[in-house]
C-alpha cells in the first residue's frame, strides 16, 4: 500500500479521517464513543495537541487539531492503538479496526479552519442521522454554537475569536454553519495535491521547506507535487525567454493575436519536452 506523504512540523494544524477497516462501525454504542474521546483527551495531553473540533459518525471520525510538537503520526499512532485495543477487548474481536493508514490534510490558517470546522460539523447532517445539529451529541458542534459544557481539552478559541464579539460569537457561528449548507463549491476542489489546504502561497512555502527534491517510491504524492514544481519552474523560465506574461493570461479570457503565437510556442515547448501531451 503507498504511504501517504506526511509533513509534520511544531504548529502545524491538520483535518484528519479515520474510517474503520471495511466500512465497518467503529462505535458500537455510547460506552464507545465516550472511550473515545477519553482516549483523545488523553492523547492531547501526552503528545502536546490542541484539540479544535470532532465529529464522531458510527464509522469513521473527523479531528481538526494542531501539533505544538512536530508528532503527528506519533499521536494519531498511539489514539488509534490505544482505542483499538480497548474496543477489541470489550467487543471480544482481534485484528485492525482502522482502514489502513488515517488521512491527514495540512491546514494554513484560521479562516481555512473555520471552514473546516462547518464542514466537520454538518457531517450529521448530510448523512440523515438527524435534522438539526444541535441533536447531535457526539461533536464539538454544540460547544460552538450554544456554548454547551465541553471536554476540558478541546480549544474553541481559535475559531470563535475569528467570529462576532464576544458576546455574539455562538450565534455568530451558528449562521456560518448555515450558510456553509448553501456553498456551492466543494471544500475539496480547494485542497491542493489532496493533502494541502490553503492559499497558493501557503502550499508554495510547504513546498519549498518541507519537500525534497527525491521523491520516495513508495509516496506517489511527493513525485506529483516534486512534478508540478518542475513543471512551474519550466514555465516560469519559458515565459522569461518568450517575454509572457501568464498572470495576465489568467485575469483575461481572451487574448491578443501576439500572445496566442507566444502561447503555441510555449506548449508546443512543453510538449517537445514531454509535459504536455493533450
Amino acid at each position: 500500500m503507498a504511504r501517504q506523504l506526511r509533513i509534520e512540523y511544531e504548529g502545524a494544524t491538520y483535518h484528519v479521517l479515520s474510517r474503520g477497516n471495511d466500512q465497518q462501525a467503529i462505535f458500537l454504542s455510547d460506552n464507545d464513543r465516550n472511550t473515545f474521546l477519553s482516549t483523545l483527551g488523553r492523547m492531547s495531553e501526552r503528545f502536546e495537541v490542541d484539540i479544535i473540533a470532532f465529529v464522531l459518525m458510527d464509522n469513521h471520525y473527523h479531528l481538526l487539531l494542531r501539533t505544538n510538537r512536530s508528532n503527528l503520526s506519533k499521536s494519531m499512532q498511539w489514539l488509534g492503538t490505544t482505542y483499538t485495543t480497548i474496543f477489541n477487548l470489550r467487543h471480544l474481536k482481534k485484528g485492525h479496526l482502522f482502514q489502513g493508514r488515517f488521512k491527514s490534510i495540512l491546514v494554513e490558517n484560521e479562516p481555512y479552519l473555520v471552514q473546516l470546522s462547518c464542514y466537520i460539523h454538518r457531517n450529521p447532517l448530510r448523512a440523515g442521522m438527524v435534522q438539526r445539529l444541535i441533536d447531535y451529541p457526539w461533536s464539538s458542534y454544540p460547544a460552538y454554537a450554544y456554548n454547551r459544557r465541553c471536554p476540558h481539552w478541546l480549544k474553541t478559541d481559535l475559531i470563535l475569536s475569528q467570529i462576532g464579539t464576544e458576546n455574539t460569537r455562538s450565534k455568530a457561528y451558528r449562521g456560518k454553519v448555515q450558510r456553509y449548507a448553501d456553498e456551492k463549491k466543494s471544500i475539496w476542489e480547494e485542497v491542493k495535491h489532496g493533502i494541502i489546504f490553503g492559499s497558493q502561497a501557503f502550499v508554495d512555502r510547504i513546498k519549498k521547506d518541507y519537500l525534497s527534491r527525491e521523491p520516495q517510491a513508495d509516496i506517489p504524492v511527493q513525485k506529483k507535487i516534486a512534478d508540478d514544481r518542475e513543471l512551474g519552474e519550466i514555465i516560469n523560465n519559458a515565459s522569461a525567454v518568450l517575454k509572457i506574461d501568464i498572470q495576465k493570461w489568467k485575469r483575461f479570457r481572451r487574448i491578443s493575436k501576439s500572445d496566442m503565437i507566444s502561447r503555441d510556442m510555449l506548449v508546443y515547448h512543453l510538449w517537445q519536452i514531454g509535459r504536455f501531451n493533450n
